[in-house]
């Protein structure tokens, strides 16, 4: 048994540890408010915008819509959003297994290039080859710093430049999707080329849109951030699980470490009592040899 000066030395260890954990899930839950409140505005009108787009796109011809071309993929950009630190759970490693899972599965053999949001999974691939940092994009961890619209967009405008002249075939956005504090749902949603609403359902509301602006005003203006808005959306996503995530699981290691504690505790009282007992018995034992 350990004596009980290095039992007291770990039960202080675990107690400031308890207090790390602690403030940082109440960090987490404090910014998991804020990022909830954005994204729970945000998710029904980008959700809307996406149906409207897919309509919309099913209605013009390719040569009006170059967004929706379908072309051979033999060049792919992922963009993979995780985030900058770690102490998340598996937020960060789910991110990874699934664009490696891309690459071995409906990816196998294309040239595969990674766009990075969030500095974890930039280091998960930094020496795989596949990273590609534009000059203007190069500080992917800057994002979650001035997290807007504006900067998001500098992204998605990057995809939506590098598809119309052919450099990717096909856009593909892996990301966290929020579903609860404790619960995050990982995403390959595909950004470019725009896949144009098939459904029955889908199909019959098309006739009901009137074109105010002009076709091409639409395309120039509204499909374009409508992209962005994808885009943002995956972004505010992203950021509301990493809260969730890191708040769960520091809540975890703040119970585990409560557990600990309290095992050491007693185990602290049990050393101290048998260190008491033995005192004891050592002075009676040395009071019988003088009586003797």
């Amino acid at each position: 048994m350990a004596n009980l000066k290095e039992i007291k030395n770990r039960i202080t260890s675990i107690s400031s540890t308890m207090q790390i954990t602690q403030a940082m899930k109440l960090v987490s839950a404090a910014k998991l408010k804020r990022a909830l409140d954005a994204i729970t505005q945000l998710r029904p009108y980008a959700n809307k915008i996406q149906e409207i787009l897919g309509n919309v796109s099913a209605t013009l011809d390719l040569s009006e819509n170059r967004y929706a071309e379908q072309r051979e993929v033999k060049n792919v950009l992922i963009i993979g959003i995780s985030s900058n630190r770690g102490l998340c759970g598996g937020f960060n490693n789910n991110i990874t297994k699934k664009i490696n899972e891309l690459l071995k599965g409906d990816l196998a053999g294309k040239n595969v290039e990674l766009l990075s949001i969030g500095k974890k999974v930039n280091d998960s691939f930094k020496n795989g080859g596949i990273l590609n940092r534009p000059e203007h994009l190069s500080n992917e961890a800057a994002i979650f710093d001035d997290l807007t619209f504006e900067h998001v967009s500098e992204y998605a405008q990057y995809a939506m430049d590098s598809f119309i002249e052919e450099k990717y075939d096909q856009v593909i956005v892996v990301y966290n999707e929020f579903k609860n504090a404790a619960v995050q749902i990982i995403r390959d949603q595909q950004l470019l080329p725009i896949v144009p609403s098939t459904s029955e359902e889908d199909s019959n509301e098309i006739g009901d849109y009137i074109f105010e602006p002009s076709k091409e005003e639409i395309i120039s203006e509204i499909i374009p951030k409508s992209l962005k808005l994808q885009l943002f959306k995956a972004v505010l996503d992203s950021n509301a699980s990493e809260h969730g995530a890191r708040m769960t699981a520091m809540h975890k290691a703040t119970d585990n470490a409560t557990e600990l504690k309290d095992d050491l505790t007693l185990e602290y009282n049990k050393a101290r009592q048998a260190s008491i007992t033995n005192e004891i018995l050592e002075i009676v034992g040395g009071a019988e040899a003088l009586n003797g």
